[in-house]
């Protein structure tokens, strides 16, 4: 997957700027702190968001995607780090105060239970108090499945949910598609 990530690439900013409500959320937070971006591929959330003053790692296997967010962040000053890594091997969720997961879960048939499982180890092994904001397509049974996961785990309280539109166009081919979308921020707690 990594290898058609890194082709994708090629394009400069191929999936564009970060959902407004995304950094109008972040904006409102009363802190700022640790944030971990997985799977944040060129960067287009990680950069946003360094430059509201979080302390960003972004993970991504894509070694394109990462180079150029490393570039971006040192060209900038930024405080983003880039890591080449297998998210689906990552451990090191209890590090941040606020994790992102934009457009990870698709929650497919072949794919479904390494997401539901990546998810759950996410949302055990996040310290207490962290943020963990999902942006998700809301089509097909996808809100339904994230919001079984979140019931499931009782440790989890809802802080924001909003729908939101995201709008790809080919810059080659000139090519829209619109679709839509949830954001769902919970914040881990006690039991």
């Amino acid at each position: 997957m990594s290898e058609a990530y890194d082709k994708y690439y090629q394009t400069d900013n191929l999936f564009g700027a970060p959902y407004p409500e995304l950094l109008e959320f972040y904006s409102s937070l009363p802190s700022k702190g640790k944030l971990l971006d997985l799977g944040c591929g060129q960067g287009r959330d990680a950069i946003a968001l360094a430059k509201l003053g979080f302390e960003v790692m972004g993970i991504d296997s894509s070694k394109v995607g990462i180079k150029q967010l490393s570039a971006v962040a040192e060209q900038q000053g930024l405080s983003l780090q880039g890591e080449v890594a297998d998210i689906y091997t990552y451990t090191g969720f209890g590090n941040y105060d606020y994790i992102l997961l934009d457009s990870m879960f698709h929650f497919r048939k072949r794919e479904r239970a390494q997401e539901i499982a990546l998810l759950e180890r996410i949302f055990v092994q996040a310290k207490l108090h962290t943020i963990i904001t999902i942006c998700i397509q809301d089509t097909g049974d996808k809100i339904e499945i994230l919001d079984t996961i979140i019931a499931r785990l009782n440790k989890l309280e809802e802080i924001d949910r909003s729908h939101l539109r995201y709008t790809f166009i080919d810059s080659e081919t000139g090519h829209r598609s619109e679709t839509p979308y949830q954001m769902l921020s919970v914040k881990k707690g006690v039991a």
